[in-house]
């Protein structure tokens, strides 16, 4: 097997470990208190500085209360969702403005593409 294809994205799995203990409204100290892991460590997953074990990632999901597959959701290759992460990851620090160009950029693509019949060399477009 190809190594692109069994490597993993630590960069998202962190952002999505920040994203949902943002969502609940925990911090970095209260996440390592309920998974009885460092701040440092919690830190370094979120800023892919370290990789996660396999361990603390049980320990993490369960704190936050998700699933090992929603926390993992977008980071598989080939996943469709992936390319939504990485969107937002791009967009984090964009102003209104500039993603309202970005949308209105990747919507005239897509238009142009369908109206005039060009696929890309994969042709299982997700809808």
């Amino acid at each position: 097997m190809n190594q692109t294809q069994t490597s993993v994205n630590h960069r998202q799995i962190g952002h999505r470990i920040k994203e949902v203990r943002e969502q609940n409204h925990i911090s970095q100290a209260q996440l390592a208190e309920m998974t009885d892991l460092s701040v440092s460590y919690i830190s370094h997953i979120e800023n892919a500085k370290r990789k996660a074990s396999l361990e603390s990632i049980i320990r993490i999901v369960n704190a936050l209360g998700i699933t090992v597959d929603e926390l993992l959701a977008g980071v598989q290759m080939n996943n469709p969702a992936a390319y939504q992460t990485d969107i937002d990851m791009l967009m984090e620090d964009c102003s209104e403005n500039e993603k309202r160009f970005i949308y209105e950029l990747i919507k005239a693509s897509l238009e142009t593409m369908h109206k005039n019949g060009w696929e890309l060399a994969s042709s299982d477009r997700h809808r």
